[in-house]
């Protein structure tokens, strides 16, 4: 049984974290993913993670927190939110929703540091790291195991309560907190995901994407020509894509964020493809200046544009 202490700190923390914006948390005991680094193999295997090298480097770390943070004890998941209030209209070139403010590896991890430091100031000598999508974490599988969510058929983690348009992000640390249990897959029957993604990349019953056909792969991750294969089966995704997340009947309980640093620039929200095909590179300087769109730079952003444009 945990102890009292214990008790105490996780609520404590619990607290913190929401004060800081955060809109849910949960505790998962640090150990060795033995089925999630089977499947992880699988996938990497099969060769699904296209030209993504980067998910088959670190892979003993990537599947073993203990590796990252020696003396790990405890994951501490956390999700924030990021669905928007105002939204690109239907009849231009889309990017995805995540992308539309201030880069969220600076604010979430400004936040999570803020988290970390309550914990040594409440706890003492507590010993660990903040991760935002920056390092060999199985985000979703940690978040799942916490009890955040489920996996759904398109691998993306569902909150039952809340959808799935958050950012995950996590603490791991040498404190020995209680842990918190997966909860059920509610997906059920439903398919809306593999029925509705543009490129077949969504299949099975099981949670599984093919990396290498994702239309967020094809327009962020992907350096060289896009395959003409999957020429006008973009949907007009120039960043990202959100149609196996729109789709998804659970983002019903989708609520606006209240994050100021995740506001789109005003001029993105009235943009129209022809804005798009005669973008200018000091006009994507000024529009996303701090946004993570800045990751495929202007050249990449003018591939998909071009790619898109019939």
């Amino acid at each position: 049984m945990p102890g009292s202490s214990s008790i105490h700190h996780k609520k404590a923390i619990t607290d913190k974290a929401l004060e800081l914006g955060f809109a849910a948390i949960g505790f998962s005991r640090a150990e060795k993913m033995e089925e999630e680094a089977r499947l992880l193999e699988k996938w990497l295997n099969a060769n699904q993670h296209g030209q993504m090298h980067y998910m088959a480097n670190h892979f003993e770390k990537r599947t073993d927190p203990t590796l990252l943070v020696p003396g790990a004890k405890t994951v501490i998941s956390l999700l924030y939110n990021y669905y928007p209030e105002q939204q690109q209209p239907e009849d231009t070139y889309k990017i995805s929703k995540y992308a539309y403010g201030k880069d969220y590896h600076y604010i979430i991890k400004h936040k999570l540091k803020s988290l970390f430091f309550f914990m040594q100031e409440q706890v003492g000598a507590v010993e660990g790291r903040v991760f935002v999508d920056s390092a060999p974490v199985l985000e979703r599988d940690w978040a799942r195991r916490s009890g955040l969510g489920w996996i759904g058929r398109n691998a993306m983690l569902i909150h039952p309560g809340a959808g799935s348009f958050f950012f995950l992000s996590e603490l791991i640390v040498d404190l020995e907190l209680p842990p918190d249990g997966p909860i059920k897959n509610y997906c059920g029957t439903c398919t809306r995901c593999i029925e509705a993604c543009p490129t077949g990349a969504i299949s099975g019953s099981a949670p599984h994407v093919d990396g290498s056909k994702c239309i967020s792969y094809f327009t962020i991750e992907l350096r060289e020509a896009i395959p003409l294969d999957y020429k006008g089966k973009f949907d007009d995704w120039i960043f990202g894509c959100d149609v196996c997340q729109d789709v998804c009947p659970w983002n019903r309980f989708s609520t606006p964020h209240g994050e100021p640093d995740f506001l789109p620039h005003h001029s993105l929200l009235e943009m129209t493809k022809e804005d798009w095909q005669q973008l200018e590179e000091e006009t994507f300087r000024q529009v996303f200046k701090k946004s993570a769109v800045k990751r495929t730079k202007y050249t990449g952003l003018r591939r998909n544009i071009d790619f898109v444009t019939p």
